[in-house]
């Protein structure tokens, strides 16, 4: 039996997630459209013997699409020939704004699409004294109206049992104006088609992307000649139809006139109070700052002990070789590289999506979008940046919430910027190396130089964001135009569901090419070519007759990796980082460190013969010792521990979170831009601080 394809459609906030959801439950995919950064949710379900395929359609007020969210939906819904061009659409409306939602009604059945009506959240109505006569609701419709709570599932059996049926015919509820007329009855005849509202969108659209560019010119022609602009007629339609549809409703739709102050109302007198409201806002971030940070912890630990344990199980099972390397060092290393940051990415999504469904995420938005507008970026944004305090890669994921494609494109190149957990251990070595442990005015000097790290990453991501303002190009403008949505507590089951999604989506996507680096970084710095890495074993042993059995081990892996692959490349570059202040064994760092960049302390206790100690103190001590071999000067001087923290800063140097940014932007175009551009600054700004201060 074949598969019904269903479609939801509905205004933003109206529940059609929970609906989605409550439909698929498990059974669904999530992805993105072809060469788009727009969510695609498509799950599929049976009731009765019949089989559906359900598509979650992004939010729209109409077809007339000012996002990327709302063009994927008029190319879907105006192209029969479309892979997912419903054989139903199902139009989710909220009670209290069912004006918007018939509007999108009437447009989606006067494009030929059968279609049904769904009043969902209809226990708010109840509860705010709405009432609304179904009956006559259906006779302007010309369909089967349908109440439903997503929360309870109340009227869902009654839902499903009507996706069998078939939709009685629709009658045009849209007069095309007379001037338009004889256009109208042209792009009729030229394009064989019957439907005048279908030819009106000839006229109303901007562009029409099932003709050819010969067609499109035409169409263009027309338009000049007669003095038509588009954007003037999807207005006057709007307007007309809102006419009609506020005399409609104004017989089926009644509110209780007793009206008391809601609990929305009151609390949104609190959240988005001009001081308040900001203070309320910092302080959650700060909850999930920590919670990401702190929470994790265990989770990582045991994470981590327990690849540990499975690689020192199958070191000890196999034969000592390339191909236990392989598997431990390379295969196992990499996936406990993936799975590790699970648990940032479950707890950040888990606030996310509490805050998503309570409907405090909207307030956000209002709260923040005066101040982030500026930037380029969104009142959404808020919530990646802040989050790449803790973690980049989560971080970037929860830019999926921003609609506006040029908006969420920015989010996602410069929250990379924001100081991550994982320049934590770098900072402080670094710090503990070149800024003396004094008090200024009572301040400790390292806590102040390492506060500043922070801001150099905000002010990275705000000037960064600024400027790709002013070179991404968008069809579409932004504007806040939104509906805060009433206060209700979260379906637990759309929670987790999302939270899945995200961790899936992770584990899956980017974990293929966060694998495929871990191994290619293995081979480098596990083989090499030439008689000192054939012979390490012989000519650290004869340099270092007396030296204990760890202590030979840790000069025998320091020399083998030095005339490795890895050592090789490191002193490759060497001139190219020379004038940073750096030498090849800091140079063999910053390649490795591209795995994760906390990975530069434990190369550093590798390079200079200290095993696989994660003693700071330790590690500090020796690096303190070191003489770069160029300037006869100590390795880790203020000018160059300068460099080295302003490279750290600004470079895109974590294989995870370019992973993660391909897959969310869809692109490597854009992920390779932002690598570059990252790494220039980081490199340019190194330079300047180690040329200025030496």
């Amino acid at each position: 039996m074949n598969e019904k394809k269903i479609t939801l459609i509905g205004n933003p906030n109206v529940g059609k997630s929970s609906l989605f959801n409550l439909l698929t439950g498990l059974r669904q995919k999530v992805g993105n459209y072809p060469g788009m950064t727009v969510e695609k949710k498509t799950g599929f379900f049976s009731h009765n013997g019949h089989k559906y395929q359900l598509i979650d359609l992004p939010g729209t007020y109409g077809i007339y699409p000012t996002s990327l969210d709302e063009q994927v939906v008029t190319d879907i819904l105006s192209n029969p020939a479309h892979k997912q061009h419903p054989d139903l659409g199902v139009v989710v409306a909220s009670p209290d704004n069912l004006k918007r939602a018939i509007l999108l009604y009437q447009q989606v059945r006067e494009l030929r699409i059968p279609a049904i009506f769904v009043i969902n959240r209809i226990d708010e109505a109840e509860k705010n004294g709405i009432q609304i006569d179904l009956i006559q609701l259906e006779k302007i419709l010309q369909t089967k109206v349908f109440t439903t709570d997503a929360r309870s599932g109340k009227g869902l059996n009654e839902l499903q049992n009507a996706l069998a049926e078939n939709v009685s015919e629709y009658s045009e509820s849209y007069t095309i104006p007379n001037e338009f007329s004889d256009k109208i009855n042209f792009i009729k005849g030229k394009f064989s088609i019957q439907n005048n509202y279908k030819a009106w969108q000839f006229l109303s659209q901007k562009e029409i992307k099932t003709i050819s560019v010969e067609e499109q010119f035409e169409i263009d022609k027309l338009k000049q000649e007669n003095k038509i602009i588009a954007k003037r007629l999807q207005v006057k339609e709007t307007i007309d139809r809102y006419e009609s549809i506020n005399l409609h409703l104004e017989k089926i739709f009644t509110q209780s006139a007793e009206k008391k102050t809601s609990f929305t109302e009151k609390l949104d007198n609190i959240l988005i109070h001009p001081v308040l409201g900001y203070v309320i806002f910092f302080g959650l971030l700060m909850l999930i700052f920590q919670a990401v940070f702190a929470w994790s912890g265990p989770f990582m630990d045991f994470i981590d002990e327990s690849f540990a344990w499975l690689t020192g199980t199958v070191s000890e099972s196999l034969p000592e070789g390339p191909v236990n390397g392989l598997l431990t060092d390379g295969i196992i290393a990499g996936i406990g590289g993936i799975v590790i940051f699970v648990p940032q990415i479950v707890i950040l999504f888990l606030f996310i999506s509490i805050m998503e469904e309570s409907g405090y995420m909207s307030r956000v938005v209002y709260l923040m979008d005066r101040w982030l507008k500026p930037f380029g970026l969104s009142g959404k944004s808020a919530v990646p940046l802040m989050s790449g305090a803790a973690c980049a890669i989560p971080a970037v994921m929860s830019a999926r919430n921003i609609e506006n494609d040029k908006e969420r494109l920015i989010t996602i190149l410069v929250t990379p910027f924001m100081t991550c957990a994982a320049r934590l251990p770098i900072y402080v070595v670094i710090i503990g190396l070149i800024i003396p442990e004094e008090k200024i005015y009572g301040f400790n000097m390292q806590g102040i130089a390492l506060f500043a790290m922070y801001l150099l990453g905000i002010f990275g991501a705000l000037g960064s964001a600024w400027i790709l303002k002013k070179i991404i190009k968008t069809n579409f403008k932004s504007y806040l135009i939104m509906e805060m949505p009433t206060y209700k507590l979260p379906v637990w089951r759309n929670v987790l569901l999302t939270v899945w999604e995200k961790s899936l989506g992770f584990v899956v996507g980017a974990g293929k090419v966060i694998l495929a680096i871990s191994i290619i970084l293995w081979v480098l710095g596990t083989f090499g070519i030439g008689e000192n890495f054939n012979t390490a074993e012989e000519i650290v042993t004869a340099k270092n007759p007396n030296l204990a059995d760890e202590e030979l081990e840790n000069e025998i892996t320091s020399y083998k990796l030095e005339y490795s692959f890895l050592g090789y490349l490191g002193r490759t570059i060497e001139p190219a980082i020379e004038p940073l202040g750096y030498d090849w064994k800091m140079g063999i760092g910053l390649i490795s460190s591209f795995a994760a960049r906390e990975v530069f302390v434990g190369t550093m206790a590798t390079v200079y013969s200290l095993g696989g100690t994660d003693d700071e103190l330790t590690i500090r001590e020796r690096m303190a010792k070191e003489i770069n071999s160029n300037t006869g000067k100590p390795a880790y001087n203020l000018a160059s521990g300068v460099s080295l923290l302003l490279f750290y800063a600004f470079a895109m140097q974590c294989m995870a979170t370019i992973a993660i940014v391909r897959k969310e932007t869809d692109s490597w175009k854009w992920t390779f831009i932002q690598i570059v551009f990252m790494t220039g600054l980081a490199y340019l700004a190194a330079l300047m601080a180690y040329q200025f201060l030496k």
